[in-house]
């Protein structure tokens, strides 16, 4: 069975505004030796999977530049420290990003970031009834398109290529088993490991 490494020490490495990096030394338990490990802490990310009546996501386009690339996604981004749960994240960048809203805002699901670098979580929430309503609010960082996409479309825009940002690709495969009866429940819905 495999055991928790040990923890020595951690030291903070850089603060970047949206993270920050550590360096965490363990030790190995197989071999007894120490390891030095970079860990990037970063607030929790939500995505919204936000349908409307007419069967179609409310997507968006924007340029990421870490590819440099134009990106078909499903809104999202920080939580917030006043916000309140993924959900209030949620609902509150879905009418930023895009004008959208909706009813019945829930959790669909959530995953590990990267867990070999990152100690982040990543929620995924369904918006039912999705209708524009409001103006777009983008940060100074932004420059997003709306975009409406029938959801028959979503699995060839994945296969595709089309669709291509990992954590987007998780929630509409959370999406897709949720429609086919077969949703894992959310951390939201069951709380942290452990029961704490």
């Amino acid at each position: 069975m495999l055991e928790p490494w040990p923890l020595i020490s951690s030291t903070p490495v850089g603060n970047f505004r949206i993270f920050t990096i550590r360096s965490d030394k363990k030790i190995n338990p197989r071999t007894g030796k120490p390891f030095d490990f970079f860990v990037i802490d970063s607030p929790n990310w939500v995505n919204i999977v936000a349908v409307t009546p007419k069967d179609e996501l409310v997507m968006v386009e924007q340029f990421r530049h870490g590819t440099n690339t134009v990106e078909l996604e499903i809104p999202g981004g920080i939580m917030d420290p006043e916000d309140t749960s993924p959900v209030a994240t949620a609902v509150r960048e879905l009418r930023e990003e895009t004008g959208y809203e909706g009813v019945n805002a829930r959790p669909l699901g959530d995953i590990a970031a990267n867990p070999a670098i990152m100690s982040n979580t990543c929620f995924s929430v369904i918006i039912d009834g999705c209708e524009l309503k409001h103006t777009t609010e983008f940060d100074g960082g932004e420059d997003l398109m709306t975009r409406l996409v029938p959801i028959a479309e979503i699995p060839g825009l994945v296969a595709s290529g089309r669709i291509k940002h990992p954590l987007v690709v998780v929630a509409l495969y959370q999406f897709d088993l949720l429609r086919r009866g077969l949703k894992r429940r959310s951390a939201i819905e069951t709380g942290p490991p452990g029961g704490e």
